[in-house]
């Protein structure tokens, strides 16, 4: 299994090890210090040793930090963590913060006085991060002070980093040689009169270079940084003693060696060196500035590239989603066969959907940690089961199954929600409303320049006429077989990239009621170019979505009456889509499940 079910958080722990924090505080004179969940290549993965977060006050989840002060311990979380981080801290230690509602800067300035100092590792924090907990912070005269990482003193057991092996992502699946990508990005940076780009995200030098590693879980990275030059040459540095065979097939141009010389190699630059103050660590561009190298603020150039995906990615995410839309088409059929006997519990359906999934022969990891919420659990955003958390599925109950496969040729991203036996109308209803705003983005017809923040509202309206909401984006893009939450396109109110051709992203409106029940539903989808409505205002053009997703919405959750005309169409053009792309890839039994399942409304 590539899951596990281990409870990995011990909330038990916390008391001491922030006891523990406290004193090192003390000893450096710092009022309080900065404990993020990311590391220094801002992942929203970490490897184990870089897993600070979790291992101080047990809480596991993808986003948050904590402020530790001598008298409070705030962690921050979003709204997809307000239930899950209650259960995983210990709440005489720490305090449970809303955020990006409360921000750390204005919650600081609250809680210290004039002349007090704040710690942080410059290692893992973005420059636009500090700048901003700075500007918050000026106007009381709290300063901020760069320090080695205080919870790594503390850390006696601290894992060794990762150093698994580089290999080649085949050309054919990516769409560009390694080598037209590297001299696209010097084109860049010559023509921005610049000298040379500094990446720290793992994802764009994997994209880059066109290699795939398992550093991280989940995420076919290898963790490092890399300059690029504007003649094209690429340096990486990384863990030393790691297999780099592919040295050798990258040519001359690219080479490999310690992250321990990161630091001098980057004193050694000329400037202008492109950093991007999103991504980039504050520690990089104090070593620039203390060089004198300038540095031009920009984004990292691999960023947009990545995400417009080449005519090979969108193909290859085709074939690796309708691979996986078998998978989840045996797992249905032995859902709806298995579950009416009682005694299933969510690891089972853990367990049998990753076991569908590598039946397929071509996976290469689950693209993250399955969500299988039944009941209450469902209404835990990102709810992760353990054997301690493990739920018995009760007729009644609504299960959230949201997961996903990594594939040499893809990423997927799929949730369903699915009913054990007859629910109640209201779980009915809100399934409704949901599906209702999942299409209306599914058929969304918007001019160029149009951004994430724009459709947003499209997902939503249909909640919000009966005073519902949820509390996460409405889409994040995908990778290709790389991160499933891949930058910088978004469904989201927050987001105002104009989207663009090639883009991949998640379309999955949701609603949770606490301690209740959840309902989210949840396609791929990439921007497209639309011919059909060149625009009649002065041939403005359009784009709109083609769905990558084919698996069928269970119709037994919808109140068919609540849809019109329009959307009745597309539930059955959807699935009769389904029937056709599918009936060839699965066995005899699924086949009569998906004709069932694909009925007309």
């Amino acid at each position: 299994m590539f899951q596990s079910f281990e409870t990995t958080a011990d909330p038990a722990r916390g008391t001491a090890r922030l006891a523990a924090l406290r004193r090192e505080m003390q000893s450096e004179g710092l009022d309080a210090f900065l404990i993020p969940r990311a590391d220094a290549h801002q992942g929203e993965y970490v490897a184990d040793c870089d897993a600070r977060l979790e291992w101080l006050t047990g809480f596991t989840g993808s986003a948050g930090f904590c402020i530790a002060l001598a008298d409070v311990a705030g962690v921050f979380v979003d709204g997809r963590y307000r239930n899950q981080v209650r259960s995983q801290v210990d709440l005489d230690a720490y305090t449970p913060v809303d955020w990006p509602e409360t921000k750390p800067g204005p919650w600081l300035a609250e809680r210290l006085t004039t002349g007090a100092k704040v710690g942080f590792d410059p290692w893992l924090h973005t420059q636009s991060e500090i700048a901003a907990l700075a500007r918050a912070l000026e106007p009381k005269g709290v300063e901020l002070h760069t320090t080695e990482n205080l919870v790594d003193r503390i850390w006696s057991e601290r894992p060794a980093p990762p150093a698994s092996t580089p290999v080649a992502h085949p050309v054919e699946f990516a769409g560009k040689s390694a080598s037209e990508k590297r001299d696209e990005i010097a084109g860049v940076l010559r023509e921005a009169g610049q000298k040379a780009a500094v990446l720290t995200l793992p994802d764009s030098i994997a994209w880059l270079l066109n290699i795939r590693a398992n550093d991280i879980p989940r995420i076919p990275v290898m963790q490092g940084f890399a300059i690029i030059d504007d003649a094209s040459r690429v340096t990486v540095f990384t863990t030393p003693d790691r297999p780099m065979g592919i040295a050798e097939t990258l040519g001359p141009d690219v080479s490999f060696t310690d992250v321990a010389g990161f630091a001098n190699a980057l004193a050694a630059l000329t400037g202008p060196v492109r950093l991007d103050k999103g991504t980039a660590p504050v520690a990089v561009s104090q070593i620039l500035s203390e060089a004198g190298v300038d540095v031009a603020w920009e984004s990292d150039p691999c960023i947009l590239p990545k995400a417009r995906k080449t005519e090979a990615e969108i193909a290859g995410a085709r074939e690796a989603h309708l691979r996986d839309a078998a998978a989840m088409i045996e797992f249905l059929t032995w859902f709806d066969a298995t579950v009416p006997h009682g005694g299933i519990t969510e690891i089972d359906l853990v367990t049998e959907l990753e076991a569908q999934r590598r039946a397929t022969n071509h996976l290469r990891d689950i693209s993250f940690d399955t969500i299988a919420g039944s009941g209450p659990n469902g209404a835990i955003i990102h709810y992760r089961v353990t054997a301690k958390t493990n739920r018995k599925l009760a007729p009644g109950d609504v299960v959230v199954l949201d997961s996903g496969g990594q594939y040499p040729d893809g990423t997927t991203d799929i949730t369903r929600t699915l009913p054990v036996g007859d629910v109640g109308e209201e779980e009915r209803e809100a399934f409704t409303r949901v599906l209702k705003g999942m299409i209306a983005v599914s058929r969304t017809l918007f001019p160029k320049g149009v951004a994430g923040a724009h459709l947003d509202a499209l997902a939503r309206f249909p909640l919000w006429t009966a005073g519902m909401d949820y509390s996460h984006g409405t889409g994040h893009g995908v990778g290709s077989y790389l991160s499933v939450h891949e930058g910088p396109q978004r469904l989201s109110r927050t987001s105002d990239l104009p989207l663009e051709p090639g883009m991949i992203l998640s379309n999955e409106p949701g609603y949770y009621r606490d301690g209740a029940f959840g309902i989210r539903i949840e396609n791929l989808i990439v921007v497209r170019e639309n011919t059909d409505h060149p625009g009649v205002d002065g041939g403005r053009e359009f784009y709109d979505f083609e769905t990558l997703t084919y698996v069928p919405i269970d119709r037994r959750m919808i109140l068919t009456d609540m849809l019109d005309r329009a959307e009745r169409h597309w539930i059955d053009a959807y699935h009769k889509s389904c029937l056709s792309l599918l009936s060839g890839r699965i066995s005899a039994p699924a086949r009569l499940w998906l004709t069932q399942a694909c009925a007309p409304l």
